[in-house]
């Protein structure tokens, strides 16, 4: 029934709990989605979901695919309650449903030649098991079920198109592995989508860390990545008719690095790419394949080359770079490696940029502080920048919202940290102001001055200033600066949040005793490890899918992703390294918690399993500390369900309205 997954709007819901309510005298509260199971957090009353209902509907757009002989595109977006795909037949055209699942489909790929039909992506209750589906590009949403191509319970980690022949390359690992052995085995696979079931085995590689598969032009070779770390990688070669590959990129032995984003120049003879050979930064190079030399062609940009892209007639290269977060779209000319003139595009954050096959029209995804993510395209003949998706009326005027100030700090070892401050509105709520800090994931994330979304709540409406640090170990500050918080060094980020602690009783407008801290993912870790080492400084903390000891986390994390993580965290089968986490671990230091903890989880989480919460929820309960804790069943590494995300939100604001504004 469409009534599962099309609710009522939360205002008419309000509306009829309240009038029940009035019987008992008691005001009424809405009940949790079917698969939430709450322990200590309180009913969400029904009158603060109608109040912040305005805050919960914004539709951030992002693109996904050109199609390859029509100027015409498919975007992802919410539709009810999950992100889906929508086709957009020209700038401004009404956003054509194409997929309708209870579970989020943010990407797709036109078939390469005639776009007759598109490829996706889907996993299961957030698991990230991803498959692949074809659905023919004319099928209405909801008419017939797409057809998948890839094997069953296999995670699907690339995909790439041949586009001459229109075969579809995928890379799968496998899955459910948790607490076996490291083995692991990547399929490089060759198949038409058409005949699925006819698939040509490329390569077995060993590990899970093989990446951004790209072919050439005439379809003959590959170029992909071994991924050993955030700041090593290498680049590989593979003829496709044999199947034989070579390294492209040496290992040195000396300074690790990276690189990323590889594509064939159109003459086949060499790769556009992004290095940190020799430099703090990731630029743009040219690798020449007979001899290996790379030749850098940003060297005045001291800052990471974040994203490019190649014209399908090789003549231009579009290309972002990450210039304190705030994205710098730039064109070069390939013939003479001369900049063209600047797109003049609104100030924001970029996300994934793609030519048209013409050549001429270039397709991203743009937000800012004050407009959620929407879809431009850059036309390179004239200049001119078109905004095909504009976001539905909303009661909030986001015109108002809070534009973010950059902020920096001096740290314990004299190192400046920086980060974005969002302050509550001065004219409406003067004085100290209660602080949140919210710290990004990864831990090679970054927090950029994006879109707030749900979270201008918090400054509009309660007057709460929110901070997003950058610690040391983020990204897009060189790296070097990545690499300061590795293995034992672990702690000197959470150094980074007491030093930010130490600012904010400096400032004028700010309240030290109301700190909160929030974050997701390694973010959760530090919001954990910040209450066991700062338990006096903060007022309360909510942790979202955290870590609360690496060695147990590592343990548990799937296979496919455990190498990775060892050599950003260290490795837990070392005695030493072993003893030294659980020394550190939040978990082993509960005990030091006093203020309260909020704690939330998806049961189907594969990077940080559901027993890392669990574990730090029973030991701070034996302490007496207040501890909510909120698990979804029907979700993974955090909340991609919206009502799952509202009742979250609304949960988290009666935990700050009781423990950080009282």
């Amino acid at each position: 029934m469409r009534l599962a997954h099309r609710p009522l709007g939360l205002t008419l819901i309000a509306t009829l709990f309240l009038a029940a309510g009035a019987a008992t005298g008691q005001e009424a509260s809405i009940a949790a989605p079917a698969a939430m199971v709450l322990e200590n957090v309180p009913p969400v009353r029904a009158g603060l979901a109608a109040q912040v209902a305005k805050y919960n509907e914004f539709k951030p757009t992002s693109y996904a695919a050109w199609h390859p002989t029509r100027l015409e595109m498919i975007v992802a977006r919410r539709h009810d309650n999950t992100p889906q795909l929508f086709r957009v037949a020209r700038p401004g055209a009404p956003l054509e449903l194409m997929t309708d699942y209870a579970e989020p489909v943010r990407s797709a790929q036109y078939e390469p030649r005639h776009g007759k039909y598109y490829v996706f992506g889907r996993d299961s209750g957030g698991n990230e098991v991803f498959r692949a589906y074809r659905r023919d590009a004319g099928t209405r949403a909801g008419n017939a079920d797409a057809i998948p191509i890839t094997p069953d319970n296999r995670r699907v980690q690339d995909t790439a198109w041949a586009k001459a022949s229109g075969k579809l390359l995928y890379v799968t690992v496998p899955v459910g592995r948790q607490g076996s052995n490291d083995s692991v085995t990547s399929t490089v696979s060759l198949a038409d989508p058409l005949q699925p079931e006819q698939v040509r085995i490329l390569a077995e590689l060993p590990g899970g860390g093989w990446n951004s598969f790209v072919f050439s032009h005439d379809d003959k070779q590959l170029v992909y990545s071994e991924t050993v770390s955030a700041n090593e990688s290498y680049l590989w070669l593979m003829d496709v008719a044999s199947g034989k590959s070579r390294r492209l990129t040496d290992k040195t032995g000396g300074d690790k690095v990276a690189y990323s984003g590889a594509v064939f120049a159109r003459d086949g003879r060499g790769l556009y790419a992004t290095s940190d050979r020799g430099s703090e930064f990731r630029r743009l190079v040219h690798i020449d394949l007979a001899s290996g030399m790379e030749t850098v062609l940003t060297p005045g940009i001291e800052w990471d080359i974040d994203d490019i892209s190649l014209s399908k007639d090789g003549k231009l290269l579009a290309f972002v770079a990450n210039e304190d977060g705030t994205s710098v779209l730039r064109m070069m000319r390939t013939s003479d490696r001369k900049l063209v003139a600047q797109p003049k595009l609104p100030v924001g954050v970029i996300g994934r940029i793609e030519w048209h096959d013409n050549s001429r029209n270039l397709a991203l995804s743009l937000a800012s502080a004050r407009s959620p993510s929407e879809v431009y395209s850059v036309d390179a003949k004239t200049g001119a920048v078109t905004r095909w998706t504009t976001h539905e009326k909303m009661e909030v005027d986001m015109n108002r919202f809070v534009e973010p100030s950059l902020v920096r700090w001096k740290s314990f070892d004299g190192r400046m940290i920086s980060g974005f401050a969002y302050r509550a509105p001065g004219a409406r709520f003067p004085g100290k102001r209660p602080v949140m800090i919210n710290i990004h994931g990864g831990p090679e994330g970054q927090s950029t001055p994006g879109f707030l979304g749900r979270s201008n709540y918090y400054t509009d409406e309660m007057g709460i200033t929110v901070i997003y640090p950058n610690v040391r170990g983020s990204a897009g500050y060189g790296k070097s600066f990545l690499k300061l918080d590795n293995g034992m060094l672990r702690e000197d980020s959470v150094r980074d949040i007491g030093a930010l602690l130490d600012w904010i009783a400096t400032q004028p407008d700010m309240d030290a005793t109301r700190v909160a801290v929030v974050g997701g993912s390694y973010g959760g870790y530090m919001t954990l490890a910040v209450s066991t080492m700062y338990p006096e400084r903060i007022a309360a903390a909510i942790d979202i899918v955290g870590i609360s000891n690496i060695a147990t986390f590592l343990e548990r994390t799937e296979s496919y992703r455990r190498d990775l993580r060892r050599v950003e965290y260290g490795d837990e089968r070392d005695p030493e390294m072993r003893k030294w986490m659980d020394a550190t671990a939040p978990a082993s230091n509960a005990a030091k918690i006093r203020k309260p903890l909020f704690v939330v989880q998806g049961k189907n989480d594969p990077r940080v399993p559901w027993q890392e919460a669990d574990q730090m929820v029973a030991t701070v309960k034996k302490n007496g500390t207040p501890v909510w804790y909120m698990t979804a069943n029907d979700e993974g590494h955090g909340f991609a369900k919206k009502l799952n995300a509202d009742y979250l939100f609304y949960a988290g604001i009666d935990f700050f309205n009781t423990y950080l504004l009282k």
